[in-house]
């Protein structure tokens, strides 16, 4: 991509997975020269158990969104309709951003939702939805733009809603500093906002 156009010679692998997992790979020895999380509160753990060598910068942001099938074919309008029970929504497991997410986005609306399945990430619940297999699910805004014309996305109010801040450091064990720096800078510069941006992501 652009960056390995700016920096030949770095080969770059990316490791998607929820933050939580990522993060329990690497305290587990996994080698990774930049982790980037989802939210703050993952970033902190590893920052506690002095995972990384440079301090995080909040690199983009992003908000969640109610994911439903192409046509959106059961009416959903809001967060209340998934309160159903003869709905099927899930949401990711609490122990992944999205999870914390879409908890707190129901609490602050004063819905409560019985999830039929708890996934071990984002994209479990939106493969889900767009194959038919559950109704709804919250998910990120981007995911939503990701899925295309497999699913609908139905907006949350902004007075409910959570701005989910994606940190991002070079590890203390990099294996490759120097470059995962250079990765580092270019993410958080104006070139890699435009990037993210055109995904659907947010500028902080």
């Amino acid at each position: 991509g652009a960056f390995s156009a700016a920096n030949p010679g770095v080969d770059v692998r990316f490791n998607f997975a929820a933050s939580s997992e990522l993060m329990t790979q690497i305290r587990e020895g996994a080698p990774a020269d930049v982790f980037a999380s989802a939210d703050l509160t993952t970033m902190a753990e590893l920052i506690d158990d002095g995972g990384h060598a440079g301090e995080p910068i909040v690199f983009t942001t992003n908000r969640a969104q109610i994911i439903v099938e192409r046509g959106n074919p059961e009416g959903i309008t809001g967060l209340e309709d998934l309160a159903d029970d003869d709905l099927v929504v899930i949401s990711c497991a609490p122990q992944v951003p999205c999870g914390r997410y879409g908890q707190q986005i129901l609490d602050n609306a004063d819905v409560t939702v019985t999830f039929d399945s708890l996934e071990e990430n984002v994209r479990a619940v939106v493969s889900k939805v767009t194959l038919g297999e559950a109704d709804a699910g919250i998910v990120y805004v981007t995911d939503v733009i990701g899925a295309g014309d497999a699913a609908d996305g139905v907006e949350i109010p902004a007075d409910v809603n959570v701005v989910a801040e994606y940190p991002i450091a070079v590890t203390d064990d990099a294996p490759n500093p120097a470059a995962a720096q250079a990765f580092v800078d270019f993410v958080t510069s104006a070139g890699g906002k435009a990037i993210l941006e055109s995904f659907g992501f947010v500028a902080p």
